[in-house]
């Protein structure tokens, strides 16, 4: 059931486009509802159209490119009225419902009129679902008395002359000769009016053929129309041809061809001649198509269209296909051609084309626009059409609704680029949190911007996902400066404690400048709220004796600041004085030796005669109360014995007595006994922070990653000069205090910039054994020799 309404204002357009009804429904007062179009009959009723209907009684049911529904029917359609070749209408029932069942539909009753009185000979048109052909001719009357009466007779007498008529199809398989009133079983629709026969045909039917005319495939059925009556016969040519392809296309432009010449409907070439060419899109002619950048060529075998995707009369809309975002350009074009030949004096000829392109893809940009100065990320994102919207975005790992962006203070807005495009425009400052920050270069950090935008497109809001990094890097680090300064006793340096620990950490020689170190070494750290103070007592382990005189030392101590992932070193603050000191002993990591010994004795001794164990090793300088030596540990008999985790150097300062001569046995001498026993400490276990070449750019080779295990090998030498292998043990230790190891063969876990604690020990305790680590490497498995290969120390 339905009821009848009157019609809404604004939902329904029609016109007249050459001899064609055109109505279009205001989609906006379909949405979320149903539809079906009746045909009234002014002798049936209304008559639901379908498919079949359509094809056979020359209508049109689609959709225009913008989605509005289009209704389109030829004046010499079924339920045409026909008032002498000249005044048409047509009335059409819109059936309106909110359930598919179409129940409790509204029906609005829409008529349509047209008037077209400038026939041509033959009009053939080719449409999206039919192929039409009218040929101007005279209905035979049975003798001239009756000529005007038939001319004028009611649609009931014309019907009446219709079942005289007949069809001849010649196809492929042959001929067939039907009745007409059979041809409406085959999707056919035949008749004749006061002056006109035509023909209509849906496309591939059993009866046509195809043909191929300058690349260009055409559908035709071939047909005579025959009217016998008694001593008359009239045979007519109703054959049609029309183009179902010729559409090709490029990245930016698309071409529909339709043949200039088509050999079924010109049977004399020779006689051919093109009148005019009318292109349209929408049912409206174009008067100056290079107006709208349109290219219409014209040659003897080809009209071609070439029209720019984009351009106006179209739409462009967009589109996702396998997670890739794209644009589908749609247009309704029609061609109107006339020409004259000998045969038909003059034929129009209308092919009305929809053409969608195929799937473009257009894969967005991202575009920093960010001003380092600023310290907020620019990110525009584009370009897309206005069918698509925003809907989330993920920042880090991060998921915001664009509320939830604007509520954490991201700024998010559209932008207008150009050919009605737009794009996503983010602000993200560098210090939100979830903006990545690496410290890189010597005062600089890279700040990297995650981000996976998800969009809604075209009308079917497809969701489309694109994931984006972004980097920006500034100088914006300010590394820290250190004072140094001393007193009688001590050195001094004042450093920075900004960044401390979070980009950078300090270092003394190999060691990292902690609590423990500190205490180890026997220095003093002091913190305020902006500098830690180190105190660093003048013989303490680290510092560096530069000159060492007679009761003189020019000292330095050096603290190394190095980065905290991967020990590169950026600065090496020191500080330097002079002290006077009149006793001291000093052990160079060289080995070398340095003493002031001050020698208070009663009696006074003469200290030219002090020496060393070896007597030839004698003070290089000395007064009344000093001696200063220098010597080497393996001269001067200087002894080495091992105590824990030392190698302690041993010698001894003593008095070269002189003795009075005599002949008794007991020597006199008036000279004080004098010792002085020298002890220098060593390390035998030192730690040695060495980095590696992770990349290698001529092999483009990523850094090492993941697990390994450490192997020792020994020097193939060695095997040659000893019989006995010597016992080496090669461990990784957790941390740098070289405290706790983990189990040997295990599988350790590092990322490529993480340091790895490394001890290589010898166990043999021969005096004569002694450890050289002469290469240390990095490679993918076990095997020495495999490649690739990360060096880390190289011939020691």
């Amino acid at each position: 059931s339905s009821v009848l309404c009157a019609l809404p204002l604004g939902f329904v357009e029609s016109s007249c486009h050459s001899r064609i009804f055109w109505m279009k429904l205001n989609k906006l007062f379909l949405q979320g509802k149903f539809f079906q179009l009746e045909i009234n009959d002014p002798y049936v009723g209304s008559v639901l159209l379908d498919e079949k209907l359509a094809s056979r009684c020359g209508y049109v049911l689609s959709e225009d490119v913008w989605g509005n529904p289009i209704f389109r029917a030829s004046v010499l359609g079924c339920h045409v009225a026909n008032e002498a070749d000249e005044l048409f209408s047509l009335t059409v029932n819109i059936r309106v419902s909110s359930f598919p069942s179409m129940r409790a539909a509204v029906t609005y009753t829409y008529p349509m009129y047209c008037s077209y009185s400038s026939w041509a000979p033959r009009e053939i048109v080719c449409e999206e679902n039919y192929m039409e052909v009218s040929v101007k001719t005279d209905v035979p009357a049975v003798s001239n008395d009756y000529t005007v009466a038939w001319m004028s007779a009611l649609p009931e007498t014309q019907n009446l002359a219709y079942k005289l008529w007949q069809l001849m199809f010649v196809s492929p398989s042959g001929r067939k000769r039907i009745m007409v009133s059979d041809a409406a079983k085959l999707g056919y629709s035949f008749n004749n009016t006061m002056s006109r026969v035509y023909l209509r045909a849906p496309y591939h039917s059993n009866e046509s053929d195809f043909s191929t005319v300058g690349g260009v495939n055409m559908n035709m059925v071939t047909s005579t129309s025959m009217y016998r009556q008694r001593w008359l016969l009239l045979l007519i040519d109703t054959t049609v041809s029309c183009p179902i392809d010729g559409t090709s296309f490029t990245d930016t432009t698309l071409t529909w061809t339709v043949p200039s010449i088509i050999p079924t409907l010109v049977l004399q070439e020779s006689t051919f001649l093109s009148k005019s060419i009318s292109v349209g899109v929408n049912g409206q002619v174009i008067a100056n198509p290079w107006e709208k950048n349109y290219l219409v060529e014209h040659n003897t075998t080809h009209i071609g269209i070439t029209i720019p995707i984009g351009a106006e009369g179209g739409k462009l809309k967009s589109y996702v296909s396998s997670g890739v975002y794209g644009v589908i350009y749609s247009i309704d074009l029609f061609l109107e051609h006339t020409w004259t030949d000998a045969d038909w004096q003059t034929t129009k000829y209308t092919v009305i084309k929809p053409i969608v392109t195929p799937f473009i893809p257009q894969i967005p940009t991202v575009i920093n626009n960010t001003l380092p100065e600023e310290r907020v990320f620019n990110v525009a994102f584009g370009h897309f059409l206005p069918d698509v919207s925003l809907v989330s975005i993920i920042i880090g790992n991060v998921p915001f609704t664009l509320k939830q962006a604007q509520h954490q203070g991201y700024k998010i807005y559209e932008t207008p680029f150009s050919n009605t495009t737009k794009g996503f425009i983010l602000e993200v400052p560098f210090d939100d949190p979830y903006v990545l920050k690496e410290y890189v270069n010597k005062n600089e950090t890279k700040y990297t911007l995650l981000l996976n935008y998800t969009l809604s497109v075209g009308p079917e809001m497809t969701l489309y996902y694109h994931s984006a990094e972004l980097e920006c890097i500034i100088a914006d680090i300010e590394l820290p400066e250190a004072v140094g300064y001393c007193d009688k006793e001590n050195l001094y340096l004042a450093i920075p404690i900004l960044g401390l620990h979070q980009y950078w950490n300090l270092y003394v020689g190999n060691k990292r400048l902690n609590r423990h170190t500190a205490l180890t070494n026997g220095y003093f750290a002091a913190t305020n709220s902006t500098h830690l103070i180190l105190q660093i007592p003048l013989f303490a382990i680290g510092v560096i004796y530069e000159e060492v005189s007679f009761q003189k030392i020019k000292a330095r101590f050096d603290v190394t600041l190095r980065k905290v992932r991967t020990l590169e070193t950026l600065e090496i603050f020191s500080t330097r004085c002079n002290f006077n000191s009149s006793a001291f002993v000093v052990c160079h990591p060289d080995g070398t030796i340095m003493i002031s010994a001050q020698m208070k004795t009663i009696p006074a001794i003469d200290m030219s005669k002090t020496k060393l164990r070896d007597s030839s090793c004698k003070p290089k300088e000395y007064n009344k109360e000093h001696a200063f030596f220098k010597f080497h540990v393996t001269t001067c008999g200087t002894s080495v014995r091992f105590e824990g985790d030392h190698i302690i150097y041993e010698n001894e300062i003593s008095y070269e007595k002189e003795t009075l001569p005599g002949r008794s046995l007991t020597t006199i001498t008036r000279d004080t006994d004098y010792r002085l026993t020298v002890l220098c400490y060593y390390r035998a276990k030192e730690t040695l922070m060495l980095g590696a070449l992770v990349s290698d750019s001529s092999t483009h080779m990523s850094p090492p990653f993941g697990s390994g295990t450490v192997v020792p090998r020994s020097n193939i030498a060695v095997y040659r000069r000893i019989r006995q292998v010597p016992n080496v043990v090669s461990r990784v230790s957790k941390d740098e205090s070289f405290m706790e190891f983990y189990e040997p063969n295990m599988a350790i876990l590092r990322r490529s910039l993480d340091p790895v604690f490394l001890e290589v020990e010898l166990k043999d305790e021969s005096p004569e054994a002694e450890l050289y680590l002469d290469n240390c490497w990095v490679t993918g498995s076990l095997d020495f020799n495999s490649t690739p290969r990360w060096n880390i120390t190289v011939d020691g």
